[in-house]
């Protein structure tokens, strides 16, 4: 795996642990934070734009009706993550290395 790969692949565990932690104290204003800079950021770094463009939509695309709307929405997001977290090393590594 190259140098890159494992950058990344340490920023998305960091990631996830911000985003985890922010969802189990139900911290809505860290949740956006994340869930639009830096999850977008970390995203658009490792070539996944789909999942920088939701992101970006789920804060941008129009106002949440309910708490639990906005939590359902982190909740998804945090899945697909998971998911991206399973492809990284196979992934960049064959990309970069």
């Amino acid at each position: 795996m190259s140098a890159l790969s494992l950058d990344l692949r340490g920023g998305l565990e960091d990631l996830l642990g911000d985003l985890w932690y922010a969802r189990k104290r139900g911290d809505l204003g860290r949740l956006a934070l994340l869930s639009y800079c830096e999850v977008r950021r970390w995203a658009r770094l490792a070539g996944e734009e789909g999942l920088a463009e939701h992101s970006s939509e789920m804060i941008t695309h129009s106002p949440h009706a309910s708490r639990e709307e906005f939590l359902e929405q982190v909740d998804e997001l945090i899945v697909e993550l998971e998911e991206v977290r399973h492809r990284v090393p196979d992934t960049l590594g064959s990309r970069n290395g």
